[in-house]
């Protein structure tokens, strides 16, 4: 379901080596990503006769939502040939066809034509959501498989040659399929129930039939395709098995639909292929739709062409999901939809969804102690590769996520809530050893990028705690980081700890700041950073800072971004600052305390009206603001609001500077300055040259005019 949304050590390398998307990582920490059964190999990285698209990131664009941002186009009669990376005797060929059109491509093994063809088609492509904000026309491409009736060893050739249709090749999956398993002994088999597996005649009856004669034991599903034309319902003690999901497979847009279940539901080693089209939220056209009750486990299957592969609501507990196949959904891959309790979900393989490929959504109840472990993600076009939408004590851990497109980061940590009631983040929030590999995304109600791993605090504050440990971050096409309050609303992003991460060739920012709030940061190395290090700018601008904390070990990211004004572009670098700006306008500012809405970002935000004042009747208070490097600040210039109501007044005040926020050395000692509505109501405070500073301090022992200190704007200037 899409909701709208606003306005280190060496961990995990990843690598494109001839084509080959791989994981390694040493020892001492879990590989990313699941352990698959294929090998992909791009077709960009293939030899072709064809067209190479991309890289292109820009919505909308066939590339953006390709494997790497990039493929093969071949006009009819073009061919794209592989070069075979393991023992296999299957294929399955992700690709696009113009919208409205089929087409087929012929195979071929070491030049020889097989009389078999693959053949492809728009028809579950080319999805409309209007009702989703920033939603353009996505889901581009589809995936067909083929058994290719010989083995064909690593080295060999396959290739594909486009007939009847432009098709656009992304990836083929080479894969050794297992012999079809046998009948396991005392189960009930739906043929002998009645079900068909050539597929002409419905077997729905059979099913319910077997299901019934088979509680607590076992309903088996031969080789074959069986047609279903309604859900299944009322399953509970009993398991599903097919002879592996290249053999069994079930034609089904709504498989099991049913709100409750005692449990010991088992699914496995079959595949359900359904014929959903276009996404309607309101219909339940997923392979389950509920709930399939406690104790419970999905494991081996294929699912394809529904809407969700599981929205699971009700009692789930301790349900495993695990070494499965989400292919092409259009939208969630699967959704823990409130009241998860124990659920794993593990070593599963998610490619075009059309919504976020994994979710917690703790919505009625909290999705609790819950987990995404070990999954490799690629290519949801609509949203993120893995959403935790608020819950208590969630993991996600060793998840492998690739090329996230529009509205959407490699994962999210969120207490978006869409509707009530909802359960914000609580506890601990564990992410941990994950890779994410040109994530992150332009969102296009907020009009600038998301990152590619966000903590956002949309609808209310992340007071969890939220540790991210061991991250590897690569050609994200913005930034690595992100830290925001989506809903405008300036909520703070508290509690949270970065401790180990590699960025490599991110395009604008490691740190995106974009609220109030504090992190620390350990052991974070960068290289190939596009524009500089952190961009910290809170909004709304009066709304607070974001305390970036170095916790030691950080490397190649220190710089600022120099100009909240401006969003920095991928590989742009950071710009030269016009040496006569004011160093303040817009930066983080504090106070030891404020009267009433009288806040401290009122002095940086460039409106001379709106001020700050202090506490009062409290001598002295301070005022400090973060200018976000050091700086070598030569003038200040003092304003109150330039309106005649306000009386002539002095100050008495100390400037004061850092380096790193805790040790502050006295600048400009303790002096009078006068402000007077008759001369602009501004006063200019001259520093002596010598060591720069980041933070700025002004501490008010007395005010001739009010009991508080009291300042308009504070303006800091490189010139004297």
């Amino acid at each position: 379901m899409r909701r709208s949304v606003k306005g280190m050590p060496i961990i995990a390398v990843v690598a494109l080596s001839a084509g080959l998307l791989t994981a390694t990582a040493p020892t001492a920490h879990a590989a990313a990503g699941a352990t698959l059964p294929f090998t992909s190999v791009e077709a960009e990285s293939a030899t072709t006769t064809g067209t190479r698209i991309g890289p292109d990131h820009t919505q909308g664009t066939l590339a953006s939502e390709a494997s790497g941002r990039q493929a093969v186009q071949l006009a009819p009669g073009r061919r794209v040939e592989f070069t075979v990376p393991r023992a296999a005797n299957a294929v399955n060929v992700a690709h696009s066809v113009p919208d409205g059109q089929s087409g087929t491509l012929n195979v071929y093994v070491n030049g020889t034509r097989l009389a078999k063809t693959l053949p492809v088609t728009s028809k579950y492509s080319y999805i409309d959501t209007s009702w989703i904000p920033g939603a353009k026309t996505h889901h581009f491409f589809d995936n067909a498989r083929l058994l290719l009736g010989q083995n064909v060893q690593a080295g060999d050739k396959v290739a594909f040659e486009a007939a009847g249709a432009q098709v656009t090749v992304d990836v083929a999956d080479f894969e050794q399929v297992a012999a079809a398993a046998g009948q396991p002994a005392g189960s009930v088999s739906v043929t002998s129930k009645g079900a068909d597996p050539t597929g002409n005649g419905d077997s729905t009856q059979a099913f319910r039939d077997a299901i019934s004669a088979a509680q607590g034991g076992v309903v088996w599903i031969p080789p074959g395709d069986y047609r279903l034309t309604s859900a299944l319902s009322g399953i509970q003690n009993v398991t599903l098995q097919g002879a592996g999901s290249w053999h069994s497979v079930v034609h089904s847009s709504r498989f099991i639909d049913q709100s409750g279940s005692s449990g010991g539901v088992h699914i496995k080693d079959f595949a359900v292929i359904g014929e959903v089209t276009e996404r309607v939220d309101s219909n339940p056209d997923n392979f389950v739709n509920g709930s399939l009750g406690r104790g419970s486990s999905v494991s081996g299957m294929w699912l394809q062409h529904l809407k969700v592969g599981l929205w699971l609501t009700g009692d789930n507990d301790n349900l495993v999901v695990e070494n499965s196949r989400f292919l092409d959904m259009t939208a969630d891959g699967l959704n823990l939809n409130g009241n998860a309790r124990g659920v794993r979900v593990r070593n599963n393989f998610l490619r075009n969804q059309g919504d976020d490929a994994l979710a917690m959504w703790s919505l009625y109840a909290p999705d609790t102690n819950s987990s995404f472990e070990n999954n490799t993600i690629s290519q949801p076009n609509l949203a993120n590769g893995i959403a935790i939408y608020g819950g208590t004590d969630i993991a996600v851990k060793n998840n492998l996520v690739s090329d996230t497109n529009a509205l959407g980061s490699g994962i999210a940590i969120s207490n978006q809530k869409f509707l009530d009631p909802f359960s914000p983040l609580a506890g601990t929030i564990t992410v941990d050893g994950n890779t994410l590999v040109r994530t992150g995304a332009m969102n296009p109600n907020w009009n600038h990028p998301m990152g590619a791993l966000r903590v956002d605090s949309y609808d209310s504050a992340v007071n969890a705690t939220v540790t991210i440990t061991n991250t590897t971050i690569t050609d994200s096409p913005y930034s690595a980081f992100e830290f925001v309050s989506g809903g405008g609303q300036g909520y703070p992003v508290r509690n949270i700890t970065v401790d180990g991460a590699t960025v490599r060739n991110t395009g604008t920012v490691v740190v995106q700041a974009e609220a109030q709030g504090a992190a620390i940061f350990r052991n974070v190395t960068a290289t190939g950073v596009g524009a500089a290090g952190v961009y910290n700018c809170p909004y709304p601008a009066n709304s607070g800072t974001f305390a970036l904390t170095d916790g030691g070990g950080n490397s190649g990211w220190s710089a600022t971004w120099s100009d909240c004004s401006a969003w920095p572009q991928p590989g742009q670098g950071n710009p030269d600052p016009d040496p006569n700006r004011n160093l303040a306008k817009g930066r983080p500012a504090t106070s030891t305390g404020s009267q009433d809405v009288y806040t401290p970002g009122k002095a940086v935000d460039g409106d001379a009206n709106s001020y700050w004042e202090s506490t009062n009747n409290a001598f002295p208070q301070s005022w400090t603001v973060d200018l976000g490097s050091v700086e070598a600040v030569r003038r200040l210039v003092l304003k109150l609001p330039p309106s005649s109501a306000w009386s002539a007044r002095t100050q008495t005040l100390t400037v004061l500077g850092s380096t790193d926020n805790t040790t502050y050395t006295t600048v400009v000692g303790a002096q009078g300055y006068r402000f007077d509505p008759a001369t602009g109501n501004t006063a200019t405070v001259s520093l002596p040259s010598g060591p720069g500073l980041r933070y700025l301090r002004l501490s008010v022992s007395a005010n001739t005019g009010w009991p508080a200190g009291q300042f308009s704007e504070v303006e800091a200037y490189q010139t004297s």
